[in-house]
């Protein structure tokens, strides 16, 4: 068995499907750098991306596949699921080889594709709907996420286009990394943020109106919630308890 070793970035899974061609390879597994174990009877290639070797994938791909067929296929990449890169190496030979593949159902990494696709799917539509911003003294608007995929490229757009007059950054502290909007263009950035802010020192981060706001919506939220009427089952259905700590209505109920 050879294993290809990459970066975990999607220009290398790219480049490893390519080089499982480029050499010929059959027993081959393509593994993130951070997942492989190395074993007494396989042999390992670290493998670089490389952009030419990539974009010549890419636009195989592309040929091959509808626009909803490459999203779902990119979306599973976004999964990041152990099993992400087999799946998606045997997907990518059989849409190579089988015409239409995409809707080949019956075929089992087919549908495991697919359901991965729908899951990352689902995820990035709760992101659009559960990411809160709180505006900084710096007149930027600040929402922390913590996915169980990695939704940001999927959501950028939908952000991007509901508020062009803003200044705004959304982290995810799973993979500690955001994207930032300056008005003109989102981009990629990497910082390490405070793992918990004291109650007390949020008016140095958080504009005096945010603060004021947040206590506002706490007090209506709580003033038009009718105890007899709770149905936490179908809350929890809508709003996993995972997002509660993000949310300013329920950040107190959250679990630590």
């Amino acid at each position: 068995m050879m294993s290809l070793v990459y970066d975990g970035s999607w220009g290398g899974l790219l480049t490893c499907i390519f080089e499982t061609y480029e050499r010929k390879l059959q027993a081959v597994s393509v593994v993130r750098k951070q997942l492989y174990c190395p074993g007494f009877f396989n042999d390992c290639i670290t493998v670089q991306a490389d952009d030419r070797k990539a974009g010549r994938v890419l636009k195989g791909l592309r040929c091959n596949l509808s626009p909803a067929g490459f999203l779902g296929f990119y979306a599973c990449y976004l999964s990041e699921l152990p099993q992400m890169e087999e799946w998606l190496l045997a997907y990518t030979k059989l849409v190579f080889s089988l015409k239409n593949a995409e809707c080949a159902f019956g075929n089992d990494t087919v549908l495991k594709v697919s359901q991965t696709a729908r899951m990352v799917f689902r995820e990035s539509h709760r992101m659009k709907g559960f990411v809160r911003f709180a505006l900084t003294r710096d007149n930027i608007f600040y929402s922390e996420v913590e996915p169980d995929f990695n939704v940001l490229p999927l959501i950028s757009g939908h952000f991007k286009q509901r508020f062009t007059d803003q200044q705004w950054l959304i982290y995810d502290k799973k993979r500690k990394y955001g994207i930032y909007y300056n008005l003109e263009e989102v981009t990629e950035v990497q910082f390490e943020p405070p793992s918990r802010v004291p109650a007390e020192h949020s008016g140095q981060i958080f504009a005096e109106p945010e603060m004021q706001y947040q206590k506002l919506w706490k007090e209506y939220f709580v003033s038009t919630d009718i105890e007899s009427r709770k149905n936490t089952r179908l809350q929890l259905r809508h709003m996993p308890r995972r997002y509660w700590k993000y949310l300013i209505e329920t950040r107190d109920q959250a679990p630590e």
